[in-house]
């Protein structure tokens, strides 16, 4: 109930079955923006297997009831209150029909029913449901459901839900009818219903079984246009799934539905998946490569529900990870595969770099801070607040080491299993952790740590090198450093860790691996199992001292402690044959020296460079056998909050003034050969969202923002100038743009403005590249004379500006609370006083939303002591004022 601010605790170890279940569901629909009516016709028994119940509980919010009714007759032992309907006096099994009233025009917490530019939508997980009828509304009651919906025919002449249309017709005073039925059983967060004027791209395919599918993609008729790529991310979705784990299309229909107001990415509602049109809306001139790489990403893994997460279901909300860390993983396998295939280890590596740069920077803080909870969590306030990383993120880091220590074949065959037994049913992280298990012969017990443990380990690593026994000993130690008392009220002891090393010679070449006791070398890369707090891997007839080449793809959710020397990393850097380690160790070459600088900055010291850190990024930047998405990738600097939260005390000023200083001494040691690398990087001719043409323009762009960093950025600006004008796509547009903003802080910003003034007038009537417009003046540049909250705030009076819907509130005051650290962390807490006022602001339209801004400032007692102050204070501010429990259980628990 997200519009109260009740804190009562939810505890995984209270589960209980359900007392009555529900076979199955009719709704009829009469829409009205300002008064729906809903009648629900259940066919509901009590559940054998739970403890015999004296009345039904159903759960309601923001409702109206008007009848109740059990086999057709009346039914007045009945309440409705503040959480539901009670029910009393009710037989073994029985029709219950309710009828009731809901108001979708006022609904703006998007969740339940409600109207987005004239059309009706629903958001039903995880507690939506409940807001359109009175229900059992939780995951393991699993229904199967039919569903008219009536409505004026000339404003809403589509009329959509789940499954099957089986019936439409035209009824008297201009309004009409369509019936849909869905055969499988779903829990009700999975139901959908859509109204409106929209318009469909429609394509036909035949499934690997023979049979005809209709895809359609609705939108707003002046978004058809921006489709065909999103069609094209769902044929591929559906081929690879066929391919990858036999897992056809069930129904005879899918669609995919967009919508401006929409508090998520998307949403997986069985056959007709609702999409914020963030993801799904793209053609060259208003969507950037990274937008076009995310609507393939998120069509694919809404799509990839339809079985982890559909067929096969949540039994409570604990489980979440058991959908979502799955279906993450594996959706960054099918763009792994489409970007290189299953073979192109350096394309692959590519988008492994960029999930686990994610998973660093915001997973890793989630698990220091006071929100950590395990993957599978053991308690919550409100749901909607446990849609984390750790529960995505994390959550498909668990699931990558089932194929890590089993293989693609391995990992297929535990898949299979857990459908075999599991389809249509819902079940536990345990129940697919057993399949793996079962499906491998192997005994998984120590693995369940990984679903109950919070925090993010750490793996002490030692060698010894013995020249004249030729061993080579690598001790691994695990532990947990410094986590959140959240995270060490869960640790049970230690967990089982695949994890990957390499060995690399003098000359730069893998060495053959041999451990102790094996027979003969087998292969470059070893996963080995780490299963107790310390263990000795004892590899033989190594020839010579090596450079050891650890976590290899990244094999596990850990951080990896080993001392190793700047040239060490600097020859892992090029020579390193694992392309993530690669990036891995130029990453850490660059951490560590903005470490020290950042040190120095705070005490006022002056700041210098190492020649050898220079260096390094130039043979990046100028090694042609590179792929340029790899090179785009090495050569950008860790990100401002990462390197924070590295900091015994997080210091945002000095961590900006440092990384600034470092991307300038780049900028101009290596001005030459930026100016080089832009001009053979340039893509001319039509534009092509193909991985390789946006490695190019990565690169490209890359090399545009680091001469504009120059001190004398006249190069950048011309560049800039000319990019802009001659733009074909909006990838080259904006980043051009950007570099105008950047440019500006040394310069007159004449340019910076012009282009931005053109930029909304060419843009104005695309709300998503507006979007961008915000987000871009959000995190740009500033100083101390320079403020970018002034600018915020000024935005926020811009026409174009509005709270009410999420998409424009995370592009400007997201981007600014998050996205522009050094601003947002002004020393007088102006930035935090911002952020109260915006929580406090959007508590009242939607809590869901609110929420996911209050956690801003969950990390604050990191800080140092006078911005721990002012964050307090803001914090103390929020949770006074707070409505919601959304918004409470995230101030609460950062203050607690």
């Amino acid at each position: 109930m997200s519009d109260t601010a009740t804190s009562t605790v939810i505890r995984r170890a209270d589960y209980t079955p359900p007392a009555f279940l529900i076979d199955s569901v009719a709704l009829e629909f009469d829409l009205v923006p300002e008064r729906t009516f809903v009648k629900s016709t259940m066919r509901v028994r009590r559940n054998p297997d739970a403890a015999p119940a004296a009345r039904l509980d159903l759960m309601g919010e923001a409702l109206e009831l008007v009848s109740v009714a059990i086999d057709g007759a009346p039914h007045p032992a009945h309440r409705a209150h503040e959480h539901g309907l009670t029910v009393d006096n009710v037989p073994d099994a029985f029709e219950l029909s309710i009828e009731s009233v809901c108001k979708p025009a006022e609904n703006t917490t998007l969740s339940g029913l409600y109207v987005s530019s004239g059309n009706f939508f629903t958001q039903c997980e995880a507690e939506g449901f409940r807001r359109i009828t009175y229900f059992l509304d939780r995951p393991d009651v699993m229904s199967t459901y039919t569903v008219t919906i009536r409505a004026d025919k000339a404003a809403y002449p589509v009329l959509l839900s789940n499954g099957n249309l089986v019936e439409a017709s035209d009824l008297p005073d201009g309004r009409h009818a369509a019936k849909w039925d869905d055969p499988f059983k779903k829990p009700s967060y999975l139901f959908a219903l859509v109204a409106g004027k929209l318009v469909a791209l429609e394509e036909r395919i035949r499934t690997s079984s023979g049979k005809e599918k209709l895809l359609q993609v609705w939108v707003e008729p002046h978004d058809l246009d921006k489709t065909r790529h999103a069609m094209d991310s769902l044929i591929d979705a559906i081929h690879w799934d066929e391919e990858r784990f036999g897992l056809e299309l069930d129904l005879d229909r899918f669609m995919i539905v967009a919508v401006s107001d929409f508090n998520m990415g998307a949403m997986e509602n069985k056959g007709l998946n609702i999409f914020n049109t963030k993801y799904v809306l793209a053609n060259p001139e208003t969507a950037t490569d990274t937008d076009f790489a995310n609507i393939e990403a998120v069509v694919g893994h809404e799509y990839f529900h339809n079985w982890t997460g559909n067929r096969v279901t949540c039994r409570d909300w604990f489980q979440l990870s058991l959908k979502e860390g799955l279906t993450v993983f594996r959706d960054q396998e099918f763009s792994a595969d489409m970007q290189g295939g299953a073979t192109d280890g350096a394309a692959r590596a590519v988008k492994r770099i960029e999930d686990v740069r994610v998973l660093r920077q915001m997973q890793f803080a989630e698990d220091a801070g006071p929100m950590a909870h395990p993957v599978r969590p053991e308690s919550y306030v409100e749901i909607n607040n446990f849609y984390t990383m750790t529960v995505y993120e994390k959550g498909a880091e668990v699931v990558r080491m089932y194929q890590t220590l089993f293989g693609r074949e391995g990992f297929r065959r535990g898949m299979d299993l857990y459908f075999k037994r599991h389809d249509g049913q819902a079940v536990t992280c345990d129940d697919f952790r057993h399949a793996l298990a079962d499906a491998n012969g192997r005994d998984l017990t120590q693995f369940e740590r990984w679903y109950s443990q919070a925090g993010t380990p750490r793996i002490a690593v030692r060698t010894a090198y013995d020249s004249a026994a030729r061993r080579y000993a690598v001790t691994l130690s695990q532990r947990y450093g410094d986590a959140a008392p959240a995270a060490r009220e869960t640790q049970k002891g230690p967990l089982l860790i695949p994890f990957a090393i390499g060995l690399i010679g003098r000359d730069g070449a893998d060495l053959p691996l041999r451990l102790e006791g094996e027979p003969a070398a087998g292969g470059t890369t070893r996963v080995l199992e780490l299963t107790e707090a310390e263990q000795t891997f004892t590899f033989v007839d190594v020839e010579q001292p090596p450079l050891p080449s650890l976590l290899r793809n990244f094999s596990a959710p850990v951080i990896v402690e080993y001392d190793y020397t700047n040239d060490e990393l600097a020859f892992l850097l090029a020579n390193d044959s694992d392309a993530f380690n690669r990036w891995e160790a130029g990453q850490r070459l660059a951490t560590r020296e903005l470490l020290a600088l950042a040190e120095r900055a705070a005490a006022n010291e002056p700041l210098s460079l190492d020649d050898s850190v220079v260096a390094a990024f130039a043979r990046v930047l100028t090694d042609e056998s590179l792929s340029p998405a790899f090179r785009e990738l090495a050569l950008v600097l860790p990100s401002e909050p990462y390197l924070a939260e590295q900091m015994a005390e997080a210091d945002p000023a000095a961590v900006h003034m440092a990384r600034q200083f470092v991307r300038q001494r780049l900028a101009t040691a290596l001005r030459e050969e930026w100016l080089a690398v832009y001009a053979r990087h340039e893509t001319p001719g039509p534009f092509e969202p193909t991985p390789q043409a946006a490695g190019h323009r990565g690169l490209k762009n890359l090399a545009l923002a680091y001469l504009a960093e120059l001190d004398d950025p006249s190069d950048a600006i011309r560049l800039a100038v000319a990019q802009y004008d001659s733009a074909n796509n909006m990838t080259d547009r904006a980043a051009a743009l950007s570099a105008l903003l950047a440019a500006s802080a040394t310069r007159s910003a004449a340019q910076a403005d012009g282009a931005l003034d053109d930029f909304y007038r060419r843009f104005e009537r695309e709300p998503l590249v507006i979007d961008k417009w915000f987000a871009m003046q959000a995190t740009q540049r500033g100083s101390q004379e320079r403020p970018i909250i002034d600018t915020v705030r000024r935005l926020m009076g811009h026409p174009a500006f509005t709270l009410r819907n999420p998409n424009r509130a995370r592009s400007l005051i997201f981007s600014f609370c998050s996205g522009n650290p050094a601003q947002f962390h002004a020393a007088d807490g102006s930035g935090y006083a911002f952020w109260a006022d915006q929580v406090i602001a959007l508590d009242a339209l939607n809590p869901q939303v609110a929420a996911r801004l209050a956690r801003a400032l969950e990390l604050w007692r990191r800080y140092t002591p006078a911005l721990r102050e002012r964050m307090r204070a803001a914090l103390e501010r929020v949770a006074a004022q707070a409505s919601s429990r959304d918004v409470r259980e995230i101030v609460e628990k950062a203050l607690a």
